[in-house]
């Protein structure tokens, strides 16, 4: 489990560095005042005081250079934490599947990733000069007390409330802090949804409402901004108040002291500035900020972390036609039963179509096939070996998936259908067996063509999305791949799916009855059972199967 402590201890050695500039620091803030204190009674006695003028000079170029190295180790301390950050959300997200991350908005986890895990990553420096800031007053208060004991007494009590507004900012402030972050994950989901179905809005002449939708959001970021700023103000305002009072009272009980003549100028000029110092702890707010804001962003981190990944096994799959069983298979979700004690046996090898009326369950029915989700009861076996057990790379060598909205992945085409670009050769024949190669070829740049810039309609996404299928060597599921293709082709990469000369089993999610009558048998679902399974021919002959063709 992720967390502050945590996120700060991964600074490794930039956090000591941080500390020890940040102890030289103090160390010049407190010697500073002693020295120039006693470069004043030097003057007033008209002895040297160019040796104290000279050691006043020397501290202040070591506190200008531990300010600069404090500055470098600090940069490059959140850009380590924020880059290791990074890569252990995206590890998470990428391995908890679709599954895992159901529960998550797409932007909201953008902004986890990237603006939330940079707040997080600041927790080490914050921390580290929040500590050291305390050395500081502490240091004047002992050395306030080596100068005269009641000077240390007017600075103890004015610390105290200094303190006390710090601690109620604090308090205050990271609740703020959180919720803004929340609110500013919500908008980003919500502009990506929109960016996903930019054409639809913009073809409906709804961006007015949609804009509208989006940034409906922002006067509740407005609210949680300005309540930010309010207690900054306030704490800001209380530290205003109280800072001066703590210099008034060392300076008015200095001033009793010079005049009884228990200390001397210098002594009381020296005391001024340490009265300053323990002012100057006001000053903390920002970085106190700072801290609610990396509390804030390791627990929205601390969410994405905490889901459990799709665990795999390390058995491969043995010699086998891709012989599919359901044992007992049912999903629940969010109290729905999306799949109820599904019980198939499927031959190896065999065109097997999914079909039934929205809601019916066929999505889920493929993804648990494919093992992209688990079953909340029961197991799906391949070749007699339970998917669960399976090594995650034998599993998708074996196991090849298209779906109906494809996500290309990749910079070109042809990483497109080939990401670990293993050959040249099973780029090509993937797209020829599904009919990319038809368009690709015509491409300026072929199988090298920009993805980004390449100009392609749904359905040849779709292809593509074959394509990138067509290298599993046991199972293709294919869930509606082939809604958005004309009939011609649809009918082409249909034979060429039940004349697979590869001999994979391949299950197919469709809504077609044609694509359903070139099937070896067909799976017809209801409500998340299964009603049937028998060839299309058989099933033609109840009513209720031909309605759910329309």
């Amino acid at each position: 489990m992720i967390t502050l402590g945590s996120v700060a201890k991964h600074g490794r050695g930039w956090l000591p560095l941080i500390g020890l500039n940040a102890l030289i620091g103090s160390a010049v803030t407190l010697a500073l005042p002693t020295i120039l204190g006693r470069s004043v009674d030097a003057i007033v006695a008209g002895t040297g005081y160019t040796p104290w003028l000279m050691a006043a000079a020397g501290l202040i170029a070591l506190g200008i250079v531990a300010s600069l190295v404090d500055a470098f180790a600090g940069a490059a301390c959140v850009a380590e934490t924020t880059a290791w950050l990074r890569h252990r959300l995206v590890r998470q997200i990428v391995h908890s599947g679709p599954q895992g991350t159901r529960d998550f908005e797409t932007g909201d986890l953008v902004t986890r990733v990237s603006a939330n895990a940079t707040d997080a990553a600041q927790a080490g420096p914050a921390a580290v000069t929040a500590v050291a800031a305390i050395a500081p007053p502490a240091g004047s208060l002992v050395l306030l007390a080596v100068i005269d004991p009641w000077l240390a007494a007017a600075f103890f009590g004015g610390v105290l409330l200094v303190v006390a507004v710090l601690w109620t900012f604090a308090r205050r402030t990271a609740d703020v802090s959180l919720a803004y972050q929340e609110t500013q994950g919500r908008i980003a989901s919500l502009l990506s949804e929109s960016l996903t179905g930019i054409r639809t809005i913009a073809a409906a002449g709804t961006t007015d409402r949609e804009e509208r939708r989006i940034l409906g959001l922002l006067p509740e970021l407005h609210k949680h901004g300005v309540v930010t700023w309010r207690i900054l103000a306030r704490s800001g305002a209380q530290a205003a108040v109280v800072g001066p009072l703590v210099l008034v009272a060392v300076l008015a009980v200095g001033g009793l002291q010079v005049v009884a003549g228990r200390i001397t100028a210098g002594e009381l000029f020296a005391a001024s500035q340490y009265a300053v110092l323990g002012a100057g702890l006001g000053n903390l707010t920002g970085v106190i900020g700072e801290i609610a804001r990396a509390k804030a962003g390791v627990h929205r981190a601390a969410e994405v972390l905490s889901i459990d990944p799709i665990a795999h096994g390390t058995l491969a799959i043995p010699a086998g036609p891709g012989h599919l069983t359901f044992d007992g298979v049912s999903v629940v979700a969010g109290g729905n039963v999306l799949l109820d004690n599904v019980n198939l046996d499927l031959p190896g090898g065999a065109t097997v179509a999914v079909v039934g009326p929205s809601g019916a369950g066929k999505s889920v029915l493929a993804a648990v096939a494919a093992r992209l989700r688990d079953p909340s009861v029961g197991q799906v076996s391949l070749d007699g070996v339970p998917l669960r057990a399976v090594s995650r790379r034998a599993l998708r060598s074996a196991v090849g998936c298209a779906f109906e909205r494809p996500q290309l992945v990749g910079r070109t085409i042809g990483e497109a259908i080939e990401p670990h670009a293993v050959s040249p050769v099973r780029t090509l024949a993937a797209a020829r067996a599904t009919h990319a190669h038809d368009f690709v070829s015509r491409l300026p740049d072929g199988y090298f063509t920009s993805l980004r810039k390449a100009p392609m309609s749904g359905g040849e996404r779709q292809r593509l999305g074959l394509a990138r299928a067509w290298s599993a060597h046991r199972l293709l599921v294919l869930d509606d791949a082939t809604s958005s293709l004309d009939t011609a082709t649809e009918l082409q990469i249909s034979r060429t799916l039940t004349e697979d000369r590869h001999h994979r089993t391949r299950l197919i999610v469709t809504h077609r009855p044609a694509t359903a009558a070139r099937a070896d048998l067909v799976v017809w679902l209801d409500h998340g059972r299964v009603r049937a399974v028998a060839p299309h021919a058989d099933l033609w002959q109840n009513s209720s199967y031909r309605e759910v063709f329309g």
